[in-house]
């Protein structure tokens, strides 16, 4: 019997077809063409027919939408500062124009107050585009900390010793959503939760979120959502960027990017970032350090080639080095280490990554384009947790080669290409060995129609081969309806897959005195569990209004996640166990989020959101809700530019109870209750920008100083068998003033 998504995608196929021949309105995108040959989109500009009072206004994406019947012929395009062009049209098609600017005019300013989150209205997948402001509204020291103000993303710590932090979207942990930078995956397998870390804030020019399903041509293992990010480029107008950052917690960090022109078609970028915490301190007195102590460096280097006739080169070199240590205040690691003296914590990592990404425009047909991504990494994690150790290495390989073009005309567009994912690993949990090589490679062909201005639909299929399980086909469909001007509708269906790294991606449980059982086949390479499955639904509608002559909009969106297989990590069976086998039952999650986005009154912006989780999965044949996440949450932030001198922000949040797991057979002082209670936090940042580039800024995070009380469940018996810092449920340290400095220096223009 075939699944219902396939017949669903077939039957919409189908009438997509059918609602071509009725089409009455043509579209298209007006753009300009800068000295570096760089298209950018041009906003507000007038779209009509000649002699007729019909006719659109492009939109934040240069994208117009025009009624169209067969006795109009003349399209005419004006723009002030460019030079009005007319197009002739004899069938209605996509249409791209590039407009020239006037030599009439010495000098043309347009304003327009750009969002610092920002959603496409005539994309068929629901993006949200956090730009440089959005990240600059919080310190923003790394991607796991970049989502202070996105109240779709949840930040937590894994523990309360290492200091790590997780992400979740949609309920389900950062492991389900797909994070790539550049559209290149980045944070996974043993990266798969100190990867966050691994991207500066300060490297940053923006971050891409996706609900649901993504498109099959960046791969199968997305479930939840995609995160993309998008890193300062070698040709940005920034010729020099640093930033400094300190807090009363003793992290003292420093950010840097330098970017060179080389030649006329040569440019690169120099990136750095440098950490330091040497400050032993605990304040909530429970004998362990706040926060691990120790230096982290990260370097990368990237290059830009551009011959200015469609061929574009991008390559580049990353290497860092983690040095973290935490534990008990009295802990030494020459003296104490895999002793029982103090409990200690060690994390040491080198990491190495390469990429290169290859692009060509055919001059003639510049629909046509074909691209290759290609990237490497090795991976080398040394760590102790008290006696526990724990080793990791892990050698990977990714190509994917994507071809463009389109079929009879632009409404009508295809990508296809082959993908290769290679990753060998070497895991050692005490003296335990877990090895697996894993090879996947794999075919897509994506297919997008627009033929219909209300309209557009893209169908994705991939189907690829797992040297471990065989073949597997991945179907995946994206559609939007745009019911008004200021109303859409979208919908997304698809499948995923991924194989679990269950020490990496639950390094918590890693921090704790529970005993490690996998239920798995022995048989089996690696952890003997078979891969992870699941179906993704959802549903979004996006309403944009003006109140009182100001822009605000509404989002509404449900998604359903229903897994055929995961791997479950049970901690209620036994306290002093931590079991993971293959699910047998159910597992799903339901997620609802409404947000609104409104200028309450010149430069002071209003984002209110409110969120409902259900999420249960099936634990030894009992459905219960799954731990540590809660049901609801409420969020508010305001932002508040005085011109160009003064930023302040303020965000706060309420979190809704948490299930926490059994701990009712631990002895009466180690029981914790079944339930979290609610809480709030309140966070705000003060910035004062001045005109020679530099920006100070003074935040304070969780100003209500709300902490979860006990974060480590018997702490005084830290080598005995009821020691657990994984149980975190809220914010483990107090209040934190922090301090930085921005500086920009902008690149001479060319006269």
């Amino acid at each position: 019997m075939r699944h219902p998504g396939f017949i669903i995608t077939v039957l919409v196929f189908v009438l997509s077809q059918q609602m071509l021949l009725a089409q009455d309105v043509m579209k298209g995108v007006v753009v300009e063409e800068d000295k570096k040959g760089n298209l950018r989109p041009l906003i507000g500009a007038n779209v009509y027919w000649e002699g007729t009072t019909k006719g659109a206004s492009t939109d934040t994406n240069g994208v117009f939408r025009v009624d169209y019947k067969p006795e109009y012929r003349n399209l005419i395009i004006s723009y002030i500062g460019y030079q009005t062009d007319t197009v002739l049209i004899e069938h209605p098609q996509m249409l791209s124009i590039i407009l020239k600017s006037s030599a009439m005019l010495n000098e043309v300013k347009v304003v327009y107050k750009k969002k610092t989150t920002e959603v496409s209205f005539m994309d068929p997948i629901k993006t949200e585009i956090m730009g440089e402001k959005e990240l600059f509204k919080a310190a923003c020291c790394n991607l796991s900390e970049s989502f202070e103000t996105n109240p779709s993303i949840d930040v937590s710590f894994t523990d309360a010793i290492t200091g790590t932090r997780q992400i979740q979207m949609l309920g389900l942990a950062g492991s389900y959503t797909q994070i790539s930078q550049e559209n290149i995956p980045a944070v996974r397998g043993l990266a798969a939760i100190y990867g966050l870390s691994y991207i500066p804030g300060a490297w940053m020019s923006s971050i891409q979120v996706t609900k649901g399903m993504g498109p099959v041509i960046n791969g199968f293992e997305s479930m939840a959502g995609q995160i993309n990010v998008e890193l300062k480029k070698p040709d940005d107008e920034e010729k020099l960027f640093l930033n400094f950052y300190i807090n009363e917690g003793g992290r003292m960090e420093i950010n840097s990017t330098f970017n060179q022109r080389v030649g006329p078609k040569w440019s690169t970028t120099l990136l750095m970032h440098a950490k330091n915490q040497s400050f032993k301190m605990d304040r909530n007195g429970d004998s362990f350090i706040d926060n691990p102590i120790g230096n982290n460096l990260i370097l990368m280097n990237r290059w830009k080639f551009d011959n200015q006739k469609g061929l574009r080169v991008r390559f580049g070199l990353k290497g860092l080095y983690y040095d973290n240590n935490g534990g008990q205040m009295d802990y030494v690691r020459e003296r104490d280490q895999f002793t029982t003296n103090y409990y200690g914590l060690k994390i040491e990592t080198n990491r190495y990554e390469a990429f290169f990404k290859s692009g060509y425009v055919f001059p003639n047909n510049k629909y046509k384009s074909i691209g290759l991504q290609l990237s490497g990494s090795y991976h080398d994690q040394n760590s102790h947790f008290g006696l526990r150790r724990y080793t990791g290495n892990q050698k990977s390989f990714y190509s994917n080669l994507i071809y463009q073009s389109i079929i009879g005309n632009t409404n009508n567009v295809f990508k296809t290409g082959v993908s290769f994912v290679y990753d060998d690993y070497l895991e050692t949990l005490d003296s335990t060995d877990y090895k697996r090589i894993e090879s996947t490679p794999g075919a897509f062909f994506e297919y997008t129609s627009r033929g219909l201005e209300n309209f557009t639909m893209v169908l994705g299929l991939r189907a690829d081969y797992h040297n471990n399980y065989g073949a597997f086909v991945t179907p995946r469909v994206h559609m939007r309806y745009a019911l008004t001007e200021t109303t859409v509708i979208r919908a997304s269906a698809g499948r995923g897959l991924k194989t679990a790294n269950i020490f990496s991606e639950n390094i918590g449980v890693l921090a704790s005195s529970r005993n490690i059982i996998i239920d798995g086949d022995a048989n089996k390479p690696g952890f003997g569990l078979r891969p992870e499955i699941a179906w993704n639904y959802g549903i979004n509608v996006t309403q944009d209004f003006k109140l009182d002559y100001r822009d605000g909009s509404i989002g509404v969106d449900f998604y359903r996640t229903d897994f055929q297989n995961q791997i479950v990590l049970d901690l209620d069976q036994n306290t002093q166990e931590a079991w993971y086998y293959n699910l047998d039952g159910v597992s799903y999650s339901n997620s609802f989020q409404a947000t609104i986005n409104y200028e309450l009154m010149r430069k002071l912006d209003l984002r209110i959101a409110y969120r409902w989780f259900e999420v249960k999965t099936t634990y030894n044949n009992q459905l219960l809700s799954k731990p540590l996440i809660g049901q609801n949450r409420a969020f508010l932030n305001l932002a508040y530019e005085t011109g160009n001198t003064w930023i302040f922000d303020i965000t706060f949040q309420w979190q809704g109870q948490k299930r926490i797991p059994n701990t009712a057979t631990n002895p009466e002082d180690y029981r914790l209750d079944s339930h979290s209670p609610d809480y709030f936090v309140l966070n705000a940042q003060i910035t004062k920008k001045f005109k020679n580039g530099i920006d100070i800024y003074l935040g304070m995070e969780n100003i209500t100083d709300y902490k979860q009380n006990n974060p480590i469940l018997a702490s005084d018996q830290p080598f005995g068998p009821y020691f657990d810092s994984s149980l975190i449920w809220g914010p483990i340290f107090g209040r934190m003033t922090y301090f930085g400095l921005r500086y920009k220096l902008k690149k001479k223009s060319k006269k």
